[in-house]
């Protein structure tokens, strides 16, 4: 972890209940401008939001010239909308209610610029078909599966022949490609990269068959935050990092080359001692992500040494040595193994600049819904 010794202190912490989760906006800032540096052209920046689905951050990016946005959600969609984000490309393919949704979004936000996903050409048939019933046509970019296995067609002919398709329909128009590598996070940084490589080059040759066939250059959004310091060196290529903006243990851990900043952290409090060498604390499953195995779910800051034996729904239970000098209101640090399911459990987050606490950011977009 590149962090300074009590950095994370908060002042009259006995103020604030718990479980909480605190967000440093100086670190925030920080890690906004690491990101951009990385990228070298803020242009090329398309940073995700699913992790922080906050305005105020929003607000921090627009501020230092970043205009361009990618989601998950309808939520997040208006979210960005409020906010007058200029570009926003929702990295769902929308079809049925959700279709519907997106169209409402675009009718209410029409200063923002939206465009999604598809990957088959039932779905693009259903996009064009929404759109035009409205006279618009629709920026939509080709889901790619370079190897996660989760959505899209995978890179080549069949691709090549949904792309020309969607070119002829009337509600959309194809304007690129969008490749998601979230498979490739070995912590070994040469390996990570040919990794990347590999799975990136069929998405090259489908853009030299693109020109070929005399369509325009696409575009080409790639990656998340483990193959960020791989693609952000590719010219012309947009990259959508997201957890980057609060960072966590389990990206510090395994992306050391990436100079980030925790900037949220978990505060706790031991509420019980159960015997003379457990500890529970208030960190159940409803306050911190659970879905990796116990031990990896949270470092505590000031007490490493700590190891999780149990968690439910409001308890963490945690063994100590037999001679601990631990009590009942003792407050622990956390930083979570993954920082982005962590937020979502948060109605608000609270602020805290020079060690005080300065105010509360809310999580819009956590809601299912905010408006739309």
């Amino acid at each position: 972890m590149k962090n300074n010794p009590g950095w994370f202190h908060i002042d009259h912490i006995e103020e604030i209940d718990s479980p909480a989760l605190v967000v440093f906006p100086d670190r925030v800032k920080e890690n906004i401008q690491t990101a951009i540096q990385m990228m070298g052209n803020v242009d090329r920046l398309r940073p995700h939001i699913k992790t922080h689905k906050s305005p105020d951050v929003v607000q921090l990016m627009l501020d230092a010239g970043i205009t361009r946005f990618k989601c998950a959600t309808i939520a997040e969609a208006e979210m960005l909308g409020m906010k007058g984000a200029p570009d926003v490309l929702l990295a769902y393919q929308p079809a049925g209610p959700k279709l519907k949704r997106f169209a409402e979004l675009i009718k209410k936000y029409p200063g923002t610029n939206y465009s999604c996903l598809t990957d088959t050409m039932a779905v693009a048939t259903e996009q064009s078909a929404i759109f035009a019933a409205n006279g618009w046509r629709i920026t939509v970019y080709i889901d790619l599966n370079v190897g996660m296995n989760r959505t899209g067609i995978a890179p080549g002919p069949p691709a090549i022949e949904l792309y020309e398709y969607c070119a002829s329909l009337k509600g959309i128009i194809p304007v690129g490609l969008h490749a998601y590598d979230g498979h490739i996070h070995d912590v070994d940084f040469i390996k990570r990269t040919a990794d990347c490589d590999a799975a990136f080059a069929p998405v090259i040759e489908m853009k030299k068959a693109l020109i070929k066939k005399g369509l325009p250059e696409p575009v080409i959004i790639a990656g998340g935050s483990h193959s960020f310091p791989i693609h952000c060196k590719r010219p012309g290529i947009e990259c959508s990092p997201g957890t980057f903006i609060y960072w966590d243990k389990g990206n510090s851990d395994f992306c050391p080359e990436q100079n980030f900043l925790p900037a949220a952290l978990l505060v706790t409090r031991i509420v019980s001692l159960p015997n003379e060498n457990l500890i529970c604390t208030d960190l159940g499953h409803k306050s911190v992500a659970a879905e990796k195995e116990l031990t990896r779910r949270v470092y505590f800051l000031n007490a490493p040494e700590l190891e999780a034996v149990s968690q439910s729904e409001e308890h963490l239970v945690l063994k100590a040595s037999k001679n601990h000098s631990y009590k009942t209101g003792d407050i622990l640090y956390g930083i979570p193994v993954h920082i982005c399911p962590t937020v979502a459990l948060y109605e608000n987050v609270i602020t805290v600049e020079n060690g005080r606490v300065t105010g509360e950011w809310p999580t819009i977009a956590r809601n299912r819904k905010i408006l739309v």
